[in-house]
């Protein structure tokens, strides 16, 4: 029991960790990531966004070619955390922005579904 309560926070900072392949992090390692330097995007519709989003997100709607469009205004140089409602298109955005140049980029597995589930808060 005592190697495993030493080696856990090994393995919680390996999940916290991008790899060169993109990452989808479950909702707890995800808001985890969630700093300062991070670039937080919701790349949902406008009327999800409404509906309810993750504290000082950017709302860049995949769907309809803004989060393409908008892409150059993100920093390379910092990580990009992306979410939607359920994670595909997040998972289609985050290769988008890897095959753009982005290293540092990952999505929330499960999307905003998992994260309420999960009982993590919302804003308005």
């Amino acid at each position: 029991m005592r190697t495993f309560l030493f080696a856990l926070p090994l393995v919680l900072s390996a999940c916290t960790t991008p790899s060169s392949e993109g990452t989808a992090l479950p909702p707890a390692a995800f808001s985890a990531r969630i700093t300062d330097g991070a670039q937080l995007v919701d790349v949902r519709t406008a009327g999800e966004f409404a509906n309810g989003h993750i504290a000082h997100a950017v709302n860049l709607d995949w769907t309809s070619g803004e989060l393409e469009a908008q892409a150059t205004t993100l920093d390379k140089a910092r990580p990009v955390l992306l979410y939607c409602a359920s994670g595909r298109r997040s998972a289609a955005a985050n290769d988008h922005l890897r095959k753009s140049g982005f290293s540092d980029v990952v999505d929330l597995d499960g999307g905003i579904s998992a994260w309420r589930s999960a009982g993590l808060p919302l804003e308005p």
